[in-house]
């Protein structure tokens, strides 16, 4: 895995193509907006997608746990797609991550796609919680969020590299707050340049933007 290093509200954070969040003094591995059983979901509405993007999600996080072994694991909402998805989970899948509980503690906080999280998920569930400088949350407060870090949003940039246009997802950082990018097989992207997103930051930020090989810092 290919990463970067900043620095938000004066703690050390990795930035990892994959799209996860590790944070070395903690030892603490985070994902946004896994959206778990989106497939499934759209399906019913005969949209029919190959119903392998929880399986595929999975096994992301499971290659980060590899990679970083996290002591602690915190997801910042919507894991799951909707109220219903962790009925549609299978056998393998519930194995999946029953085992990653075992692997590392989790927090698990709760998003407006899944407002009321399944009991039987791995750790303890949240609205928020804050540790040292930072507070991790679903949606980015509406307030100047210092040391915040959320997802809900899911950023992406659009870059134009050798006469060709790329829409990739994204972090989007100031330095005081962190909107992570989506992690999920299916989900989709919100441009850095909307005023969802440029309205959270008062001064100029960054687009970390996810490449193939690396993470690269653009003007967002």
């Amino acid at each position: 895995m290919i990463e970067k290093r900043i620095d938000v509200n004066g703690e050390e954070l990795v930035l990892d193509s994959s799209g996860a969040l590790w944070w070395p003094r903690e030892r603490m591995l985070v994902f946004a907006d896994m959206h778990f059983e989106k497939g499934s979901f759209y399906a019913f509405s005969g949209q029919m997608l190959p119903p392998y993007d929880t399986r595929t999600t999975l096994r992301r996080v499971s290659a980060a746990f590899d990679f970083y072994k996290p002591a602690l694991a915190m997801a910042l909402g919507d894991s799951f797609h909707d109220r219903d998805a962790h009925n549609r989970l299978d056998e393998f899948e519930r194995a999946q991550l029953a085992d990653l509980g075992t692997r590392a503690d989790w927090i698990w906080i709760s998003g407006n796609h899944d407002p009321a999280l399944p009991e039987w998920v791995p750790g303890r569930i949240a609205d928020e919680v804050a540790i040292g400088n930072l507070v991790f949350r679903h949606e980015p407060s509406g307030y100047i969020g210092r040391g915040e870090i959320a997802g809900h949003l899911h950023p992406c940039k659009t870059v134009n590299r050798r006469g060709q246009s790329l829409r990739r997802r994204c972090f989007a950082s100031d330095g005081l707050r962190l909107v992570m990018p989506s992690f999920g097989a299916y989900t989709g992207g919100l441009d850095v340049r909307d005023a969802a997103l440029r309205s959270l930051f008062p001064r100029d930020f960054l687009a970390y933007v996810l490449g193939r090989a690396r993470v690269y810092a653009v003007a967002a």
